[in-house]
């Protein structure tokens, strides 16, 4: 028996039209009558498909990545405070004689800790140690031995060599008598802003300096200041020290020794479950905003056009056959399990 050539299937050519019938037709598939495939699956009218895209690319990137991180940041603030209400309970519990000592105090106070440890990754690197809450990343604030502005401000004229990263990465900052602490700053941050570092006036008018939390650890280990000898000394580069802003929570200081030391874990937790509150409101806000967003960027016809989508998809499904086939798997690909909870974290 000898098989037709005609039976056998051709390959779907991409960028095919509908005028190509030797792409894909029924006879191929064998398929007949008003079940025959076409070369093309469903497509809108021109009046729908024009604001359906513009709505969906207006957020689908980077809204979609706030909506996320948002949402990542707040699983792990929501676990924290749990964690924290429950050793809230057994402190008191353990003051009050209520509870054995066995251990499980103990075994409670070090699985938070362990787990606290995990912030920067659990929340997706947006949020620091203290607690704020940044798409961008999180940072850590630190200052600068002998850099503050009144030791800066007295003098004469110097020119400060900076080293960050160690190398040949040497950055330079002239500081003058006059200089008020806005020029100050903005001189230190226009130098250090290539290494990554910048620097800024703290709330309590401090000079301040911030850098990435992965970039931290090689900062605070290789920052080196040679001056003329007025503010600093001169010569070669001279390693100064570093010290990043103490975190708003630090369960590795947390003690259960004895009952003075429950009593001061006790504090601290109810301190520390105040603040993992406050920043759970502000993610939750920052989340709220997003959602607004969402909803100014998707313009005004869409609405209309999904409608006119939905219902040329749901025609074109109820006719069994290749084309019915294709609509379906066009509109399932690209979607994910984080994708759908990015999009219904919007309903609550």
């Amino acid at each position: 028996m000898q098989i037709s050539s005609s039976a056998i299937p051709q390959p779907i050519v991409p960028g095919a039209n509908a005028g190509n019938a030797t792409a894909v037709d029924g006879t191929s598939l064998g398929l007949n009558g008003e079940n025959a495939a076409t070369a093309t699956p469903v497509t809108p009218t021109p009046n729908a498909a024009a604001p359906l895209r513009r709505g969906l690319s207006n957020w689908d990137q980077p809204l979609q990545g706030d909506i996320s991180s948002a949402q990542q940041a707040l699983d792990f603030l929501e676990q924290s405070a749990a964690q924290l209400r429950s050793l809230k309970t057994d402190l008191s519990a353990r003051l009050a004689n209520r509870q054995r000592t066995d251990g499980t105090l103990e075994a409670r106070v070090r699985q938070f800790s362990n787990s606290w440890r995990t912030r920067s990754s659990a929340s997706g690197g947006t949020l620091d140690a203290q607690l704020n809450f940044s798409t961008k990343g999180s940072t850590t604030s630190f200052t600068v031995r002998g850099m503050n502005f009144s030791n800066l401000r007295s003098g004469a004229r110097e020119v400060l060599a900076m080293s960050v990263g160690g190398g040949q990465n040497v950055r330079s900052v002239v500081l003058e008598p006059g200089l008020s602490d806005e020029q100050i700053t903005q001189r230190f941050n226009e130098a250090l802003a290539p290494t990554g570092v910048r620097a800024q006036i703290s709330e309590d008018g401090q000079l301040e300096f911030s850098t990435s939390e992965a970039q931290w650890a090689q900062v605070r280990d290789t920052i080196a200041v040679q001056g003329g000898g007025i503010r600093f000394a001169s010569g070669q580069l001279n390693r100064v020290k570093a010290e990043a802003e103490a975190p708003q929570v630090d369960p590795d200081t947390w003690q259960t020794n004895d009952s003075d030391a429950i009593r001061a874990t006790l504090t601290q937790v109810l301190q520390a479950l105040s603040k993992v509150e406050q920043s759970i409101a502000s993610v939750r806000q920052a989340l709220a905003q997003v959602a607004a967003r969402v909803q100014n960027a998707a313009p005004a016809t869409t609405k209309s056009g999904m409608d006119q989508v939905a219902q040329a998809f749901v025609t074109t499904t109820r006719q069994p056959g290749y084309k019915s086939l294709l609509s379906i798997t066009s509109a399932l690909a690209g979607i994910s399990r984080e994708r759908v909870l990015s999009l219904l974290s919007l309903r609550q």
